[in-house]
């Protein structure tokens, strides 16, 4: 402190000598120019500038003259040399002061002086490079280049922080940069499978009927009847179990549960009986709507954003949502001429919804506001003899496989992918043997396409070349589920493979094995939900006695969660059992194999 009063002090000093140097030479040039007589006043001293006068004030500590200080001369441009001054060199400091506060406000281009705001908008469109290189040009383009306005703009343009507002961050470049450095960690992470993974377990809920997943919160149904969520964001596997509601003659077990779906909002479960429960994730574990099917549930569509839900019963669809109250109705319903085998929602539809359904060799559009297919519903495709083996649908297309004949007329299985609102077919891709067994279509970037197929092949397909980018094989019975972004692919097989794809490379980065085949795979920039389910619900040796807990873990299916933003290996990750917090009334304690000693841990 004592080092910068000093330097301060000694540069006040030398201003003032700079300032009083000055200050006689301009009265001595003054004293020689005014004429000698009766009329001149030699000892009078002429007013001095404004600006010295602001100088001398500043370096006084006191308050610089108001309004009746006279008005300062204009400003010289900023690259304007400070001029021959008579050899007195007196305002070298101050000029430069002056000079810097007038290059704030006047920005120079070449040989043109720009106002700031207008010198920003030309700015706004360099990118990060361009940025870093005008800085270097001189300090007033530095500040400029630096301006929070223009990398808040690139922040929102790379898709960081997107909810954020303008004033939350301090350095919106430095907070950038943080979050390409996290993306990049995040991607070796992935690439060298660094991080944790835990299984959600439930064993009171015997055997794994169907799993579904919304950004981390995963919903499983079990054959007990039972339904449980987890929020694999917090790490919380103190799972709530949702609670159906029981009319006065439900007597006796549970009936198995078919179908789970969730998204941002709802949760949603089928049963074999043919009901369907509704629940709030914002309002406790009730279900908020109840409604019942004849017959046995062959399919349950939820929409990824909002409160629609589609359910195929026989030969009937049924679309239910809520009203501009909150009550819940029947949207429409619509008979279908064969059996049900996939159903999805349209996402993104302002209006009445629309259903895409799949019923054999039969692909229908419903749309609860046509009065064409108020009853039977329009048919987007139908080739006899051809059924339809995996949907999807996005905002403006369906994408289904077909299977063809084959070696009869030597037609190979295709997808098809169909324009909603033209119900014409834009593209038929795919040369293949084997019957395709998934497709993703909604959660895939732009223009791109990712199926799997009996083959044990997985295909990435080009959506404006109607070709097949890349074709990975790495399963031995058959793709289950699969799922792409812009460098990776993550597949799962009938086998319990697990495969993690470098897209570019065509390579795989590596591989995880479980028991039963994998249904249902979902994953963001930082983690993976994996879920493997059994084909057998009531396997062979299994106690019918609702009271038996000893169901083999063999049996029951697995559900997987990594994330990969922690920088931990898998392999030492902490097991399951040692994040229990032990509060549980019932427990189960059978079958349990502990990896390593709790010393060890």
């Amino acid at each position: 402190m004592a080092g910068g009063s000093a330097e301060l002090e000694l540069f006040r000093q030398r201003w003032r000598e700079e300032l009083a140097g000055g200050a006689k030479r301009r009265r001595r040039e003054t004293a020689a120019e005014l004429p000698v007589g009766p009329q001149s006043h030699p000892s009078e001293e002429p007013s001095e500038p404004g600006y010295l006068a602001l100088a001398r004030g500043l370096l006084d500590g006191g308050v610089p003259p108001g309004p009746a200080r006279p008005d300062p001369q204009p400003a010289r441009p900023a690259e304007e040399p400070p001029g021959d001054r008579g050899g007195g060199g007196g305002d070298d400091l101050l000029g430069q002061l002056i000079r810097d506060l007038n290059e704030i406000n006047e920005v120079p281009f070449f040989d043109v002086q720009l106002p700031y705001e207008l010198a920003l908008k030309i700015f706004q469109y360099l990118g990060k490079t361009e940025l870093g290189r005008c800085a270097q040009v001189s300090r007033t383009w530095k500040v400029l280049a630096e301006d929070e306005v223009l990398w808040y703009r690139l922040c929102q343009q790379e898709g960081y922080l997107l909810d954020t507002s303008i004033s939350d961050q301090s350095c919106w470049k430095l907070a950038l940069r943080n979050c390409r450095a996290r993306e990049r960690t995040l991607k070796t992470n992935w690439k060298n499978r660094i991080g944790a993974v835990s299984q959600l377990p439930y064993e009171l809920g015997k055997i794994l009927s169907d799993v579904h997943s919304w950004d981390g919160v995963v919903i499983a149904g079990y054959t007990s009847g039972e339904v449980r969520l987890w929020d694999t964001r917090t790490w919380d596997y103190t799972a709530p179990i949702l609670e159906p509601v029981h009319g006065p003659g439900d007597a006796g077990p549970q009936p198995h549960v078919s179908f789970v779906r969730i998204n941002s909002s709802l949760a949603v479960a089928a049963y074999e009986d043919g009901t369907i429960s509704v629940w709030s994730l914002m309002f406790g574990r009730e279900p908020i709507h109840r409604y019942q099917h004849n017959q046995r549930i062959q399919a349950l569509a939820l929409v990824s954003e909002g409160a629609t839900v589609a359910t195929a019963s026989g030969f009937e669809v049924k679309v239910e949502s809520p009203n501009d109250r909150g009550f819940w109705q029947t949207t429409g319903t619509f008979e279908i001429q064969k059996l049900v085998n996939f159903l999805n929602l349209v996402p993104d539809v302002t209006g009445s919804p629309v259903t895409v359904a799949a019923a054999e060799d039969i692909v229908y559009l419903l749309k609860a506001e046509d009065p064409e297919s108020r009853i039977s519903g329009k048919i987007l495709h139908s080739v006899y003899g051809q059924p339809v083996t995996c949907l999807d649908v996005s905002a403006q297309e369906a994408a289904f496989g077909v299977k063809t004949f084959g070696w009869l007329l030597n037609e190979p299985n295709q997808i098809l992918l169909y324009n909603l609102e033209t119900s014409q077919c834009l593209k038929k891709m795919g040369n293949s043997i084997g019957d395709f067994t998934c497709v993703n279509l909604q959660n895939s970037p732009p223009n791109m396409l990712v199926t799997g197929n009996k083959d044990r092949r997985v295909r990435v397909f080009d959506l404006r070349q109607s070709e097949s980018l890349c074709s990975l094989y790495a399963h031995q019975l058959g793709v289950s589920a699969v799922q792409m972004d812009d460098w990776k692919i993550v597949s799962g097989g009938e086998e319990g493979l697990v495969c993690v794809w470098d897209q570019r490379m065509g390579t795989k980065l590596w591989e995880m094995h479980a028991r039963h085949p994998v249904r249902h795979l979902w994953f963001n920039s930082h983690s993976l939900i994996t879920a493997n389910i059994p084909d057998e619900k009531t396997p062979r040796g299994a106690s019918i006695m609702d009271d038996d807990l000893t169901v083999h873990r063999k049996y029951r299916g697995t559900i997987y969660a990594y994330e990969f933003s922690v920088e931990q290996l898998a392999v030492e990750s902490i097991l399951p059992i040692c994040r229990s917090s032990y509060d549980e009334v019932t427990g189960y304690n059978y079958n349990i194999g502990l990896a390593v000693p709790y010393d060890s841990i």
